[in-house]
């Protein structure tokens, strides 16, 4: 199995799934200053709502989204990456209607593109397949053919993609599965059932010895699957709060991984313990993954961890970063921003970009030392249009709580393309390049 070319230094107009499967382009020259009037090259307006991230490859960007009260409508639309003009959209029913809420997913998985098409899941189990002028190839309806799909909160986590293959995880309160698609035709080239569990982790593609491995860290153990085959190669169970960060290519079979204590802190214990550095080996009875060190007091959210010019990095729901000596795991700094981060961060040159959930960029010195560059808002929430998809209030009072997080604009994600920084919001998109 051939992995997509991810690397946004040798492509720099391709992020081709979510995260760009990578989270650093080392080479590429992009903004370190902007504000809601100035380096903002385009804004575009989205049909309904949406969590997913962008995705980009050459000049156009595609992005989902949902729509309808009983989300009825999941929109697949694309647009021209250097004007912002809409170029195409699509719409497929939900084979599953639900009630549109601000708690739960809402197109919450990214799509995935390579040079010939582009492969939208829902968290219905919808998945479709359209080529870049938007011409519909293949429609499937996995939560019929896996599910029925029980989540309280719906599912959120993102394919992961080979040359000729889409891995999808269908993780919730019934028989889960990690699924393999042909992308060329939609049929299921393999699926790997799993145990039962809520979890809005995503997979990704992690190269092992020269061969590729699809690895998912998601409550309760962290596995790691054949690509070609749907073999589990080896499983990882001595973690707990492992539920929304995705695993990123360290090199030479390493990565990190992520965890934080859920709900009446059951998973407290586990999820102290399982933030930091994994390694996958091969030995004589087969592959193995092993915890190198554990990341000190550091509990993200939703944002990723990652590793850049030999630190590691976290942040916490509390907008706290923690760096790490990515060989030994030692701390280096600890150091609070003023927002928390839902968008995993972004290093590229000397710098890394923390995307605030509010909209509010802190961009930071690489290195040992913490130095702010910049803080730079994307939007001015008065002058932002009204998100006329937003579903109506809750009754229920606890509900009204939780939903309050979620009724503002909210910086879901972004995509690196060209220079620039294609920013997600629930209804629009921002387009942010240095001015020439």
């Amino acid at each position: 199995q051939t992995v997509v070319t991810t690397n946004a230094s040798e492509s720099p107009a391709v992020w081709p799934a979510f995260l760009g499967a990578g989270a650093s382009a080392p080479s590429q020259a992009l903004p370190l200053h902007w504000s809601p009037t100035e380096n903002i090259e385009w804004q575009a307006a989205l049909p309904g709502h949406g969590q997913s991230s962008p995705v980009v490859w050459n000049e156009r960007v595609f992005v989902t989204s949902v729509e309808g009260p009983q989300k009825d409508s999941y929109h697949t639309a694309c647009y021209d990456l250097v004007t912002g003009d809409r170029l195409w959209q699509q719409s497929i029913a939900n084979s599953t209607p639900i009630a549109n809420t601000l708690y739960g997913s809402r197109a919450a998985p990214t799509p995935v593109v390579d040079a010939e098409r582009v492969v939208a899941f829902f968290e219905s189990g919808d998945c479709v397949a359209y080529t870049h002028a938007g011409e519909p190839i293949w429609t499937r309806h996995l939560g019929q053919d896996f599910g029925p799909l029980i989540s309280e909160f719906g599912l959120g986590a993102s394919p992961c993609q080979t040359a000729d293959r889409v891995y999808i995880p269908l993780e919730h309160d019934g028989p889960s599965w990690l699924v393999a698609l042909d992308k060329s035709s939609g049929e299921t080239a393999w699926s790997a059932e799993r145990s039962p569990r809520r979890s809005w982790s995503s997979p990704a593609i992690i190269d092992v010895e020269g061969t590729p491995q699809v690895v998912i860290s998601s409550t309760g153990s962290v596995d790691g699957y054949d690509p070609a085959s749907g073999k589990l190669l080896w499983t990882f169970d001595d973690v707990g709060g492992n539920t929304g960060t995705t695993p990123i290519d360290c090199g030479q079979g390493t990565f990190l991984t992520g965890a934080a204590a859920g709900r009446g802190e059951e998973s407290a214990p586990e999820a102290k313990r399982s933030n930091g550095m994994m390694q996958i080996r091969h030995a004589d009875d087969g592959w193995h993954a092993e915890r190198l060190w554990v990341a000190k007091d550091a509990a993200p959210s939703w944002a990723s961890p990652i590793v850049y010019q030999g630190l590691a990095y976290w942040i916490n729901r509390g907008g706290v970063i923690y760096c790490f000596d990515a060989q030994s795991g030692q701390p280096v700094y600890t150091q609070r921003t003023q927002q928390s981060c839902w968008a995993t961060p972004f290093a590229s040159g000397d710098h890394i970009y923390w995307f605030g959930k509010d909209g509010l960029v802190t961009i930071i010195a690489s290195g040992r030392e913490f130095k702010k560059v910049a803080e730079n808002q994307v939007w001015d929430a008065e002058q932002l249009p009204p998100d006329a998809s937003l579903p109506p209030p809750e009754e229920d009072e606890q509900r009204q709580q939780a939903a309050a997080m979620f009724s503002g604009a909210t910086l879901y994600g972004y995509a690196v393309a060209d220079g620039r920084f294609v920013v997600r919001i629930g209804n629009r998109l921002f387009s942010i390049r240095d001015a020439e």
